[in-house]
């Protein structure tokens, strides 16, 4: 059996469960979370696809296994989309949503961030702080 073969049929058990879970969280709760986590899931599932692909020799036009081709460039591009969306969507799956913010605690929110965000600059760049 081809080596490539085995590793994407051993990848197949751990991204199913994976995408099987995400489809289960987004039907218990409809919020960003779980529609992150689906497209996570979704984009490792697209990474499994074009390994499984590869060795069969399907869609020969994407070229796949050969740098700088639509395949290798499908294949980059959901694995890191799906390693971002997928931890993303589980951490923000639980996360309760304040409906008692008021306008003044957001925009004291967003200032404290602008704030943060300038002191930041000032390290990174070694401007003075006002």
């Amino acid at each position: 059996m081809n080596p490539a073969l085995f590793k994407t049929l051993l990848a197949t058990v751990p991204v199913a469960m994976l995408a099987i879970g995400s489809i289960l969280n987004l039907l218990r709760k409809r919020n960003l979370g779980a529609v992150l986590q689906l497209i996570g899931a979704a984009c490792l599932t697209i990474v499994l696809v074009t390994h499984f692909f590869e060795p069969f020799r399907l869609l020969t036009w994407m070229q796949w296994g050969q740098e700088h081709s639509a395949g290798h460039y499908l294949d980059l591009c959901s694995a890191i989309l799906g390693l971002a969306f997928f931890p993303a969507g589980y951490f923000l799956k639980d996360r309760p949503y304040n409906r008692n913010m008021t306008r003044e605690k957001v925009q004291k929110e967003i200032d404290d961030a602008q704030k943060f965000g300038e002191q930041l600059e000032a390290i990174v760049f070694g401007k003075k702080i006002s």
